[in-house]
């Protein structure tokens, strides 16, 4: 059963809102896989800084600006996710019309505005 969140762009300063997400999801017993750019753990959660093939992936939520999200378009349809959020400052047409030419959902939220209205 896919169940888990991907947040692609998890960032291990504290003040970031992929941070702040992970912790968030965590808090409500959520299952999440975090990737980054640097090695650590977010809420105990480990940032891994390869590419991993979960099975498991109903979410990915994205924290990386347009022109860092294009060396991921194989991978994140490769996981296939039954959705991607672009989060603010993270929208992208292209990236958009590739998902949805592969069955994927995509809108464009805030995650941490949909945990907490519970529309998550």
């Amino acid at each position: 059963m896919k169940n888990a969140t991907l947040v692609l762009g998890a960032s291990l300063k504290e003040d970031r809102y992929s941070n702040i997400f992970i912790h968030r999801l965590k808090e409500k017993n959520q299952k999440v896989h975090a990737y980054g750019f640097r090695e650590g753990f977010i809420a105990g959660i480990p940032v891994d800084v390869q590419q991993k093939e979960y099975t498991d992936i109903d979410t990915v939520t994205l924290y990386l600006n347009p022109l860092r999200q294009e060396v991921f378009y194989n991978y994140v349809i490769g996981l296939q996710p039954r959705r991607v959020i672009f989060n603010p400052g993270t929208e992208n047409k292209v990236f958009a019309k590739l998902l949805q030419q592969n069955g994927i959902e995509s809108e464009v939220a805030c995650t941490l505005v949909l945990l907490a209205t519970q529309q998550y």
